[in-house]
């Protein structure tokens, strides 16, 4: 099971980090690479706590669709998102905000779980640890530059 953990440091107060990770216009604009798009639960605004999502995305060339669920929020320090229905058997998703200095330290942490047993394990090995690396590390950049921006 890997976990992924990506940091980055953002010019920008925690509360306009925190509240840019969560809405839905954002992630569709810093997930464009994927054409993610939301199509039915919470589809525009800021995510609260027990709102439900559902993604569709195209990865590896394969239109899917994943929906998340946001099981924990504590404003502006953190949320966290849980895959309730999709293509991994399971994962979690928690989103951190740290105040340093002058802006915040925004920390992904993504725990998952690959589907097939032994074959997804060799999956993770093979190239999707390494692409939810990249796409984890694309998104925040895009929401470092929205931030700062907004700042």
């Amino acid at each position: 099971m890997p976990i992924i953990k990506h940091e980055i440091y953002i010019e920008a107060p925690s509360d306009v980090c925190f509240d840019l990770a969560r809405n839905v216009q954002i992630h569709t604009l810093t997930t464009s690479k994927s054409k993610e798009k939301a199509i039915a639960g919470v589809t525009e605004g800021l995510l609260e706590k027990g709102d439900k999502v559902t993604w569709e995305a195209v990865h590896f060339g394969i239109k899917q669709s994943l929906t998340a669920k946001i099981t924990a929020m504590d404003k502006p320090n953190y949320f966290t998102d849980i895959m309730v229905k999709g293509a991994f058997k399971s994962f979690t998703h928690k989103h951190e905000f740290i105040i340093q200095h002058q802006g915040t330290v925004m920390i992904d942490i993504f725990d998952y779980q690959s589907p097939f047993g032994i074959l997804g394990s060799i999956a993770d090995k093979l190239f999707l640890e390494r692409y939810m690396k990249q796409f984890l590390a694309n998104r925040a950049s895009k929401l470092k530059r929205i931030a700062e921006s907004h700042n």
